[in-house]
């Protein structure tokens, strides 16, 4: 009831803000009030425009988006808009005037032409706001979409200073709608790792009243909608109320050389997993409710839930049978997703803000994911996240596949070198798998800390993300809190107190963490169920190999979509032989994420 009253609320105030404005116009003029809308923001200046001839694009940047803002250097917006759109009248000092046009792009207009704002925020981290002309822009423009680049604050600022960022940008993009080119009612956010979450929770957290109080204080838009129309979400690292009992549930027989204390927590981790499951619901695609259950071997690894799972790591490895032609190189096709979603879909262009040292790995081709300029992946030898300081260790065991396999029987040959746990019939050209341990023996082995994303002494970047603006960091995993205390662990105590601070706006940990978690407003288990606007359309894909997160991170964001009403689509699939990258079963992610949103909205 909330959110239809809500949803019906916000659709007369915007019925008002278009009777009061009679569709789009040139008006600069600075709103003090219009209708239900609160600010002293100005809109887009359409006087101001900027012109890159050789693309064929309009463009601005340095546009505040809130009156207040916390951070100045990160908090505005650029726009950037096909030429097709304006009518553009040179005013004699670098500028336009432009005024709306009536061409179309790709069966797009300056009235209905989608909104694309890329979150590039690995580990969380803050994205800078552009100070010049960005042209992976082109990629998007040139299929007739609005590409806007919002800066936001990072993890340093304490969650949910990103997300309350982005949403007031969003309602910026609303507030001026009857001005620029664009519809602000087809938003579609996507990112990667970091970005992947907050695109995910752009996606299902839209209109939270618990978003309000941090609105408030940066100086958004009020009275307008910060839902988006579609999301798409590489490898997000999201969840992280369930994070770390999902981690060792799934990968934690891979540790090694664990204290007894330590090995204690990861089995009491794993344990809690499984209590998560049963009490949180989850359907599958038929809407049988999914539970884990005791098993011999293992922990909890067993079940309707556990089977599902086994599924999907075998639908992925047949996927990748049918997509690939043999004879197959592991080397150059392993490493073969993309970057973070930013300017340029996937190639890291990060507009000249990276730090000097970053920008020359990815020259060199260091840094996987990013690819070398020539599209040579063989060197992508290092993950995204060594930008962001995540902690990280090296898997102690596991498979290294390199080099080229005649025929699907060799590949298949090769995952069972240290072991058989694929069984292959090449008549069908179909796999399947003993079990989920076997397959993270292999090839998804742990590669962090215990307490994977609330490390025991703090240290983890979402540790400094559930901080509180210090750039320290905090732990926020009331599971696991309890686990130490159980445990009798030293660390218990520096759990409990961190749990019972609040933030500026006298939010605890519990509290911040529930609005960093879709799936707070996507269960119907779960207190925020329902009262959120949530995201029409999504496009969720993940390389199956990563140890970055467990897999259930992204099969529940995925499953309860499905289940969640008003949801019109949830296109999701995991990618064989790819890691922690823009994973793709065929072709670019930005080919993709383009051809997707315009599929979305035919």
């Amino acid at each position: 009831m909330f959110r239809k009253t809500t949803a019906i609320l916000l659709a007369l105030s915007l019925v008002c803000l278009l009777a009061a404005c009679g569709g789009k116009t040139e008006s600069t003029e600075t709103q003090t009030q219009e209708g239900a809308v609160m600010t002293n923001l100005a809109k887009i200046d359409m006087t101001k425009w900027q012109y890159n001839a050789d693309d064929n694009v309009y463009y601005q940047i340095d546009i505040a988006y809130c009156e207040t803002p916390a951070d100045a250097a990160n908090e505005t917006l650029a726009v950037f808009v096909p030429g097709a759109y304006f009518l553009g009248t040179d005013n004699g000092d670098g500028t336009y005037t432009c005024e709306l046009a009536t061409q179309t792009v790709n069966g797009f207009t300056a009235e209905t032409a989608p909104i694309v704002m890329p979150i590039n925020t690995p580990g969380y981290s803050a994205m800078a706001a552009l100070t010049d002309y960005a042209s992976g822009a082109k990629d998007y423009t040139d299929a007739g979409f609005v590409y806007v680049h919002a800066g936001c604050r990072g993890r340093d600022a304490g969650a949910p200073a990103g997300v309350t960022d982005l949403k007031a940008a969003v309602r910026f993009l609303r507030y001026t709608d009857d001005v620029c080119a664009g519809d602000a009612e087809r938003i579609f956010t996507f990112g990667m790792s970091g970005g992947g979450a907050q695109s995910a929770l752009m996606g299902a957290t839209g209109d939270s009243d618990l978003y309000t109080p941090y609105l408030e204080q940066i100086g958004a838009v009020m009275g307008v909608s910060d839902a988006v129309c579609g999301s798409m979400d590489w490898c997000p690292i999201t969840n992280l109320d369930s994070a770390d009992a999902a981690y060792e549930w799934m990968m934690g027989s891979t540790r090694s050389g664990l204290s007894d204390d330590g090995q204690a927590i990861s089995d009491a981790l794993a344990a809690q997993f499984a209590a998560y499951i049963n009490s949180a619901g989850i359907r599958d695609e038929s809407g049988n409710v999914l539970t884990l259950e005791e098993s011999e071997s293992g922990i909890y690894q067993s079940g309707s839930y556990y089977d599902y799972l086994k599924s999907v790591i075998e639908t992925s490895l047949n996927n990748f049978l049918s997509d690939t032609s043999f004879p197959y190189t592991a080397s150059s096709a392993s490493g073969g997703g993309r970057g973070m979603g930013g300017p340029g879909g996937g190639q890291g262009d990060f507009d000249g803000e990276l730090p000097d040292d970053l920008k020359e790995k990815i020259e060199n081709g260091e840094l996987q994911g990013f690819g070398k300029p020539d599209g040579d992946d063989a060197a992508d030898t290092t993950k995204i996240e060594d930008m962001d300081n995540i902690t990280r260790n090296e898997t102690s065991g596991g498979l290294s596949l390199s080099g080229t396999y005649e025929t699907a029987q060799d590949y298949i040959d090769a995952l069972n070198e240290t072991g058989a746990w694929v069984t292959y019939d090449a008549d069908s050209n179909t796999a399947s798998i003993t079990s989920i341990d076997a397959f993270v023996q292999a090839m998804k082995q742990a590669s962090k800390n215990l307490g994977a994303f609330d490390q025991l002494d703090g240290g983890q970047g979402e540790n400094t993300l559930f901080g509180y603006g210090d750039g320290s960091g905090a732990h926020f995993d009331a599971a696991l809190a309890q686990i130490l205390a159980d445990l009798g662990s030293d660390y218990a105590d520096d759990y409990a107190v961190d749990l019972q601070k609040t933030d500026s706006a006298g939010s605890v940990a519990a509290q911040r963490l529930a609005m960093y978690s879709p799936l707070y407003y996507l269960l119907a288990s779960e207190e925020g169920y329902g009262t959120s606007t949530v995201a029409k359309y999504w496009r969720i894909r993940t390389g199956i190999a990563q140890s970055d997160t467990a897999l259930t991170t992204e099969v529940n964001l995925a499953l309860a979509l499905e289940s969640y009403d008003g949801v019109e689509s949830v296109d999701f699939e995991t990618v064989w032989a790819q890691g922690h990258v823009e994973a793709e079963r065929t072709g670019s992610s930005t080919d993709n994420f383009v051809a997707w949103v315009q599929a979305c909205l035919a």
